[in-house]
């Protein structure tokens, strides 16, 4: 299906009315179409079609007077062509909506006031979870949960955006849209290399969760590395058959070597449920396993890099995790449950396919984003490993390398005082900060990090930020710190990623950035390093 969201321009041909329905006609000739959009209008259903299709449906505050931001669909794929807006009632701003070969505000984009600077947020319109994150033909794709009209919860559709290294994304037509079964929910993607569903040899394959009277889990395909796909005729492949529930949802599809198939993860009853598959589209109940809720996760790790000391981690959205073995059917839990990242992360997946074989993961960063035509965002993502530690094998997060692409102006305030950093940390500006850090309280006392007058971090004997968090060498007090300081977040790393948490830049409290407190005489600085950071747009 090739229908893009965001704005567009458009020649009108007729506007009419049949009762209380309007319906608008546009002759295709730019690439898209603009649409007004008021945060307080009542919301209207949109149906897009050609001719007799229906490519898709929207649910679309289109303003009637003086909009408040605009948001645009690509069509220029329609170039040439009559697409038909019907709307169900009469709507006075749909006059308002124009073609154009650019989108309205395309001047002042990653220019904004509050748009996250180094993490990703869609152009235009809501985003959430992170969705079939897949490494294909040199790109990583991040397709996520999308509203395309409006900075609110709605019209769930695939949003989709590529990268070369993870830092760098470029945002394309979003992927999939609502249609008859119902609008696109979370799921996952896959490279099927040896076409085991028949759909083409290294076809890119999307899983996902189609929410409608039921949810039920679909397959769609692209053979031109995911720019465009196709809908299977045959969905939807798994329905909600095993339990009186409709909650059955977020597929997490990767394939098991062992037994030559695919294996699928999805929530459902209070926990993960487990199935296999041959071809991607006929699908076997296999096990449950209690106690998690949505966005499954299921992969492999070594434990401190050895490869005959190998996991398997499942997870979800809250970022809880068991440890235990996998047979490709049944996970069998052997440690947990445990959890690393805290605040305002939800829903992380991991990438399929990594050409290194790294376990990368991306988060949805829940910061909003008000007043904004844009709203929440991706966290930066980061390498999980499974170590070694005092209290046994645990998972770690930490933010990939290639941060270091962004780094600009360097600061070492390695060995310095508390005093002596805190008076170099007032010369730095507040602003896109990565921070790296080894500090230690020789008396026991608490040290704390503010940023511009508010505390993004508390570290004490056993806990961080009022989490337990046990020292990696009982008897010192020492911590590693990382933080990832952008417009509107903080992402902090601590013990070297065993515990993450997530939180927005409050409003300052005072003109300078960072600050180190506590009893500062006690306070030994071993290491910190400060880089400001260059925008990734």
């Amino acid at each position: 299906m090739k229908f893009i969201s965001l704005i567009i321009g458009l020649t009108a041909l007729t506007t009419f009315a049949s009762g209380q329905e309007t319906v608008k006609e546009y002759k295709i000739t730019k690439q898209y179409l603009n649409f007004p959009i008021a945060r307080n209008q009542d919301r209207q259903k949109v149906t897009f079609m050609k001719g007799k299709d229906t490519l898709t449906f929207n649910v679309i505050r289109i303003a009637e007077n003086e909009p408040d931001y605009w948001v645009f669909t690509d069509v220029s794929a329609y170039k040439g062509e009559t697409l038909r807006l019907t709307f169900p009632k009469a709507v006075k701003g749909i006059e308002k909506i124009y073609q154009a070969d650019e989108f309205a505000g395309q001047d002042s984009l990653y220019k904004e006031t509050k748009r996250p600077q180094f993490h990703f947020s869609s152009r235009r319109g809501w985003n959430n979870d992170p969705n079939g994150l897949v490494y294909d033909k040199g790109e990583y794709h991040l397709f996520y949960q999308h509203n395309p009209y409006e900075p609110e919860w709605e019209n769930m559709t695939w949003g989709h955006a590529v990268s070369k290294d993870l830092v760098h994304w470029t945002e394309l037509n979003d992927a999939l849209y609502p249609d008859k079964i119902g609008t696109m929910f979370s799921g996952s993607a896959v490279v099927d290399k040896d076409n085991t569903s028949g759909w083409g040899k290294g076809a890119l394959v999307a899983m996902y969760t189609a929410d409608g009277k039921k949810e039920t889990q679909c397959v769609a395909y692209s053979m031109d590395n995911g720019r465009t796909f196709t809908k299977y005729s045959g969905n939807p492949v798994v329905r909600p058959e095993r339990y009186d529930s409709r909650d059955s949802r977020d597929p997490k599809v990767t394939w098991y070597e062992p037994n030559k198939e695919w294996s699928m993860v999805m929530y459902e009853e209070a926990g993960l449920s487990f199935f296999t598959s041959k071809n991607l589209k006929e699908w076997k109940f296999e096990s449950h396993l209690p106690g998690f809720f949505e966005c499954a996760e299921l992969f492999q790790l070594a434990v401190d890099n050895d490869p005959k000391k190998m996991l398997w981690v499942a997870t979800a959205a809250s970022g809880t995790y068991m440890l235990g073995d996998f047979d490709g059917k049944k996970f069998t839990p052997k440690y947990g449950k445990y959890r690393t990242t805290y605040g305002n992360q939800y829903a992380a997946q991991t990438y399929n396919n990594t050409p290194d074989g790294k376990r990368i993961q991306i988060g949805w960063g829940t910061i909003l984003s008000k007043g904004m035509p844009f709203n929440q965002m991706m966290c930066f993502p980061t390498e999980l490993t499974l170590r070694n530690t005092k209290e046994g094998v645990r998972l770690f997060s930490q933010p990939i390398p290639a941060i270091s692409k962004l780094h600009t102006a360097e600061h070492d305030l390695s060995g310095l005082t508390a005093d002596q950093a805190n008076e170099k940390l007032g010369q730095i500006k507040p602003g896109l900060l990565h921070v790296i850090a080894r500090l230690e309280s020789l008396s026991g006392a608490a040290i704390s990090v503010d940023y511009q007058g508010n505390r993004i971090a508390t570290m004490d004997a056993d806990e961080i930020n009022e989490i337990q968090t046990p020292q990696p060498n009982p008897g010192s007090l020492i911590f590693d710190v990382e933080l990832l300081i952008d417009r509107t977040s903080v992402e902090g790393y601590y013990q070297n990623g065993q515990a993450v948490f997530v939180a927005p830049v409050n409003t300052p409290k005072k003109a300078t950035g960072l600050e180190i407190l506590g009893d500062r005489k006690s306070i030994k600085i071993h290491k910190l390093m400060v880089y400001e950071l260059k925008s990734a747009w």
